[in-house]
This record gives C-alpha cells, sequence and structure tokens, in this order.
C-alpha cells in the first residue's frame, strides 16, 4: 500500500496556478493542465498487465481533496482486481435504469435522431404528436411500464378523429421504446404493434389538396398580372411546379441566369446538402423574377410586408378570396397531370418535374442524372400555355 505522505505530493496553493504540463500527486493520481483555461484530474494504474487511465473531472469542478478521495475509491477497486472504469459504467447504466421514464428517455430519442432531421429538428414537427399526445398521460411512466393497453388508452380518443396524428405519435413512441431497449432498458418494443391491433382500422380517409384543372389554369394565372408581391410569387409557383417553400424563401442567389438551384433545404424530405435541386426558367418565368426584384428585400425576392419571408399562408388566403377550393399545392397536381395528358415525356422525366424521388437508394446512385436537359423544353411548353402564348 503506497503511504499517505507518499500520496499526497500536490498542495491546494500549487493546484490554483500549476503550469501546462502534467502533475504528479503520488499513487497515480495526475493533475493535466492543458492551458490556462482547462486542467482535468485523471488517475492512472494498472490492470491485468495492462495501464489505463480514468478521467475524474475538470479542476474547475473537482477539488485537490475530492480528486484524491475518486483516487481512493477506485484504487480500492484495483486492490480487489476491479477496473474501476468498468464498474464507473456499470454504475452508470444502474443509475440510468432508475431514472428511465418515458418523457426522459423520449427526449434522450429526439436528441439521437437529430441529425436526420431537417434543420436538426428545431421545428418540432418529429416530437410535436409525442409531446401533444403521448407524454402529457404517459411522460411520467417508467419506459419498462409502457404496454399496448396504456398506448390504447391514451390515442384512442384521438385514433380516428385525428388520424394523421395518431398515427405519427404512435410510431414516435415505437422508435422511443427501440431507443430504450438500445440502451438496454427492459421495454416491450413490440407495444406499439399490439396497440395498432387493440386499436383497429383507422376510419379516416386522407383527403388530398384541392387542384385546379390543368384547362382552367390559364385563365386563373391572367388574373394574376397586377405585379404585387403575392401575384408574382404566385405565378412563378404555377410556371415552375414548385412547392411553397421554395418559392417563399427564393433568394437573388439561388438564381444564375436562366437555371433556379433549391438548395436542398428548402426541399421536402431533403437532408443531404447535396440534393439541390435545379429548374429552368422560362422567358415568362425569367420575366416574374424581373418583376420581383424591385421588391426584394434582404435577399429574399418575395419578402413580408413587416419583416423576413412572405407568409406560408398568403397564397391560400388569396385562393380562398377569390372563392376557389383549389390551394398553391395544388398546382402541382395540374402540371403533372398536364404532362400526362400532354405530353410524351418518360414516366421519370414527369416525376422529377414536380421533384418526387425516383427509384431506391441504389438505383439513384449509378443513375445520377436529374434529366435537366429533357425538362427544359416541358417548363418552356407549360409556361406558353399558362401564360396563353401558345
Amino acid at each position: 500500500m503506497v503511504s499517505k505522505r507518499a500520496r499526497s505530493k500536490l498542495s491546494a496553493a500549487f493546484v490554483r496556478s500549476a503550469p501546462i504540463g502534467k502533475h504528479n500527486d503520488g499513487g497515480g493520481l495526475w493533475l493535466h493542465v492543458v492551458s490556462d483555461a482547462r486542467a482535468k484530474w485523471f488517475y492512472r494504474f494498472s490492470i491485468a498487465g495492462k495501464r489505463r487511465e480514468m478521467g475524474l473531472g475538470s479542476l474547475s469542478d473537482v477539488s485537490l481533496q475530492q480528486a484524491r478521495e475518486a483516487a481512493d475509491a477506485a484504487r480500492s477497486l484495483v486492490r480487489v482486481g476491479q477496473d474501476p472504469i468498468i464498474q464507473r459504467d456499470k454504475q452508470r447504466r444502474d443509475t440510468l435504469r432508475q431514472d428511465n421514464s418515458l418523457e426522459k428517455i423520449a427526449a434522450e430519442a429526439f436528441e439521437a435522431r437529430k441529425a436526420e432531421l431537417r434543420d436538426d429538428g428545431k421545428a418540432g414537427r418529429w416530437f410535436s404528436p409525442l409531446q401533444l399526445h403521448v407524454l402529457p398521460k404517459l411522460g411520467a411512466y417508467p419506459v419498462s411500464a409502457i404496454d399496448q393497453r396504456l398506448i390504447q388508452e391514451t390515442l384512442g380518443p384521438i385514433w380516428h378523429t385525428k388520424a394523421v396524428t395518431a398515427q405519427k405519435a404512435i410510431n414516435r413512441l415505437g422508435l422511443v421504446l427501440k431507443h430504450a431497449a438500445a440502451l438496454g432498458l427492459e421495454v416491450d418494443i413490440q407495444a406499439t404493434s399490439k396497440a395498432k391491433a387493440l386499436l383497429g382500422r383507422q376510419r379516416h380517409r386522407p383527403t388530398h389538396i384541392e387542384a385546379m384543372a390543368w384547362q382552367d389554369v390559364p385563365d386563373f394565372y391572367a388574373s394574376l398580372q397586377e405585379p404585387t408581391v403575392a401575384n408574382l410569387a404566385m405565378r412563378l409557383l404555377i410556371l415552375t411546379g414548385h412547392r411553397v417553400k421554395p418559392v417563399r424563401f427564393l433568394r437573388l442567389q439561388h438564381i444564375e441566369g436562366r437555371i433556379w438551384t433549391t438548395p436542398s433545404e428548402l426541399l421536402k424530405g431533403k437532408k443531404d446538402a447535396t440534393e439541390a435541386f435545379r429548374c429552368y426558367l422560362s422567358d415568362e418565368a425569367a420575366r416574374v423574377i424581373e418583376l420581383a426584384k424591385p421588391f426584394a428585400r434582404d435577399g429574399f425576392l418575395f419578402p413580408s410586408m413587416r419583416k423576413g419571408v412572405m407568409s406560408d399562408a398568403t397564397l391560400s388566403r388569396m385562393m380562398e378570396r377569390k372563392g376557389l377550393k383549389a390551394r398553391p399545392h395544388g398546382f402541382r397536381t395540374s402540371l403533372r397531370v398536364w404532362l400526362e395528358d400532354q405530353t410524351d415525356a418518360s414516366f421519370e422525366v414527369k416525376e422529377t418535374m414536380v421533384q418526387h424521388t425516383v427509384g431506391g437508394a441504389v438505383e439513384r446512385a449509378y443513375r445520377r442524372t436529374d434529366y435537366f436537359d429533357q425538362r427544359k423544353p416541358l417548363y418552356d411548353e407549360w409556361s406558353r400555355f399558362v401564360a396563353g402564348n401558345e
């Protein structure tokens, strides 16, 4: 056994002003001063013929006395042949098992998945079904106690009335249970599947966004001739087949000549920064861009009257005021049906025109084309039809 005198080589005064480097307190306890602002304790030991180092915390959090006590505890384990690092990890897992509420594990699961979500999940769409419909009732339950009956009781009231939201909530809950299982917790990862069997088939039928018949688009387009921000945004939306968000957040820097390149973060379901989308600007679309430029503010082509970009409800309200059932998103359907009825373009080209992903990941990896040259004349043809220039 190493004597206390042989161990306690450092003083509190020295520790407070220790120079950069490693300083031995004896008995395996070391202070490593990395910089003037950063220093940490570690315990060096040998077990089974291998030398290991165990971090004991930073100097700002752990005093000299506390570091010595931690080293003494670790040293006691080494004397009986136990690895203090392994024992500490086991203790942390045991502590986790004691604090395994569904709310805590759901937050951890969300944190682990952020890298897969658009903008790291800042919009909250992934977590909100759990936060609104599951955690208020089940959040305090240990995750190991979550079973199909609890899930049925929780989601039963919205299973048919808010079918899409309920499906999202139960699917997210299934992912949380799988995360808990990966942590080594005892959970029933089949609980959500069993709950679905108890809840039964949903009566809800999804309603599709109303779309305008392609034959009626030219008359509507003609009603947008006044060069207001909203009218110009609607015209560009119709001409390009884009969703509303890329139009609202269109920046002048996205346009180079006749090519509008939308970055992946503005595209639905695109997380890879390489998956930008190129759209060709027809003569009519280029004219709309020029008309919109005087309204540009802070780099956005379609700004709000106050600050930032135009509201996502602006174009929908415009159509409501005109007494129309169709909505802005529906013009993508108008374009897609026109392509089907009036052109002989391939399926892949027609789907790419409305930014739909075609084929599996392996197929897309080998195809490596966005059909831009094939799409270019279709934008021209559609624009001539819409603007009445045929």
